[in-house]
This record gives C-alpha cells, structure tokens and sequence, in this order.
C-alpha cells in the first residue's frame, strides 16, 4: 500500500511513500521536453513539459509511480484494490490506459483548472501495458501549488474530489475516507483534560495525551487518519533543509517496516522510497529502506530541450557518516 502528502511553508511539497514487498528496481527518471509520448489511443504528444518523478522503464517507456513536471503539478498513483474499475474503449472520449494517465496528465497542464478541464473528456481505458504488465489496480492524486484532488475510477464511473487535507492512501474510496475524519475530531496537541467526568480526579501523567485515539496500525485507512494529523499539525520554518525534513518525517510516521506486514511465505510489505518534489524548484528528493540519508536530482541541471530520458539509479545502500 502507499501513502501521498502535500505539505507548504515557503515553498510548496509533494511526494509519497511507496509499500510494497518487492521492487522493479524503479529509477528517478527526467523525460525532457522533446522526448515522443506514444499513446495506444490518443495523438502522440512529441513536444510538452519535461518531467521528472520516480519510474520503471520497460523498452524506452517510462511508467511513472509519481512524477512532478516543469510548471510544478504532481501526480502519483496509489494502489486502490477492489475499487478501482476501468472501462473499455468509448467513442469520443480520450481513451487513456492507467499506465499513460500520469504522462497524460503532466504533458499537459499546469494547474488544477487545466487538469480539471482535461477530466471531463477522460476515460480510464482497461489496457494493459502488456501482457507481462497488466494494469494495476490505481487511484490517484493530483496537486499544483495551490490544491489537490483525488481522482477515481469506479464502477459508478470517474469520481474527481477536491482534496481539502492533501493526503490520499489506498482504499476505501476518498469519500469515506474524508468522512471518517468525523471520527477524531476530539484529537488535540494540547496537553488532555478531563472531559471523561468532572468529579473523577483524573490527571495528565504523559505528554501527547490529547492524541491519544490516533491510530497507529498499517492499515490504509488508519495510515490516512494519522498522515492528516501529522501534516496538518506540523511546523517547519522556511529553509528548504527544514522543510524537506519535515515533510519525510511526515511520511515517517506511517512508513511500513518490514516484518510487519506479512504477504505469505517470505515476503513482507516495505517503504520501498519515500519521495518528496520540491514544486517551486524542479528538485526530486528521495530516500530508500536501506538509505535513510536524502538524496536529491535537480531537473533544471539536465537538458530539458532533450529528446533522451535521463535516468537515475537508487543509492539504496546506507550511508553513514563516521564523525571521528
């Protein structure tokens, strides 16, 4: 499962938690402006905004698990089992396979309102990348520097909701999710008091007792109530070191480790990376299980005008700094 955040202080953040049990041994890739995105069922798009985000490359194509282009919009898709449906080929519409939706959607626009535009005519087609890659089951948020949505697709068709908290996880979908918040809205930072019953000489014995509720399993619902808390209640000052900091402890706090989540046999679901764009910059940053140490890869030191991806590998091994 997985988990993505928008976070702002100066300068404006996205980025995710990727769990899984094993890994496609994903690259940071930059698809520079020039590069041909070839669609199964639309135009080719030979000239667009450059793009740099976290993807597997299969024969020259790469299939974005998050990704932020030039103009500052992200995106990232997010694993939505059991809910997500997509529909065969329809007349007039832009018939788009799950794997194109990101470059589909970062090609083009800049905002919000654009990418708001395209969704009317869009139709999440059931393509497969091929029959080794069939198409997995995803949803998705989209956030310029300003908002966020959430976009579905479901037997009920294409659901766009405005993302007022800037967090998405997996299932269920982002309705219910949105109004399970209901449910916590007793939580505070402030030290507890005692509302349980005023003749009871009940005292605070711990710091962090007014959050006491949240929860704190792996389950994608819980990890959506305690990514909202997290992120709405954090404070950074407006260096960029502070803010990047701040916004993969976000994502710390509901990070999986392994062991904890058993998918049979040997196999344990793990934060794979975590990611964190940079909106206002072009910087991609990332860490990995084994490196907790941030790496980062400034798009605007590449060629943009470029028509070659421009890959790089994972430094997943731990860096350490030896002080004496």
């Amino acid at each position: 499962m997985c988990t993505a955040a928008t976070y702002k202080t100066k300068d404006h953040y996205f980025g995710r938690n990727l769990d899984l049990e094993f890994s496609y041994h994903e690259t940071v890739t930059i698809t520079p402006r020039n590069y041909a995105f070839k669609f199964r069922n639309n135009k080719n798009i030979d000239n667009h905004y450059a793009i740099i985000g976290m993807a597997f490359i299969v024969d020259n194509y790469p299939l974005y698990y998050d990704a932020m282009n030039e103009k500052g919009l992200c995106m990232a898709g997010l694993n939505f089992p059991d809910n997500a449906h997509y529909f065969e080929k329809q007349e007039g519409k832009d018939n788009v396979a799950p794997f194109e939706f990101i470059p589909w959607i970062l090609t083009q626009c800049e905002t919000i309102n654009e990418v708001k535009k395209l969704l009317k005519n869009i139709n999440i087609a059931n393509i497969n990348f091929s029959d080794q890659l069939p198409a997995s089951p995803l949803h998705w948020i989209i956030a310029d520097k300003n908002e966020s949505i959430t976009v579905e697709s479901i037997k009920d068709g294409l659901k766009v909701y405005d993302n007022p908290v800037g967090i998405l996880t997996n299932n269920p979908t982002f309705d219910i999710q949105l109004f399970n918040l209901n449910n916590y809205m007793n939580l505070s930072t402030e030290p507890a008091v005692n509302n349980f019953a005023k003749s009871l000489n009940l005292n605070a014995y711990s710091r962090g007792m007014g959050a006491i509720g949240l929860p704190g399993d792996l389950s994608s619902s819980s990890r959506f109530v305690k990514a909202v808390f997290t992120k709405m209640n954090s404070l950074s000052n407006d260096t960029e070191s502070s803010s990047i900091s701040q916004f993969f402890h976000i994502l710390t706090s509901v990070e999986q480790q392994r062991g904890c989540v058993h998918m049979g046999k040997d196999k344990y679901e793990i934060t794979i990376y975590s990611s964190c764009c940079n909106q206002d910059l072009g910087i991609y940053y990332y860490t990995t299980y084994e490196n907790n140490q941030i790496t980062g890869i400034d798009m605007h030191h590449e060629n943009l005008d470029s028509k070659n991806l421009v890959s790089y590998p994972l430094i997943e091994n731990q860096q350490i700094f030896m002080q004496n």
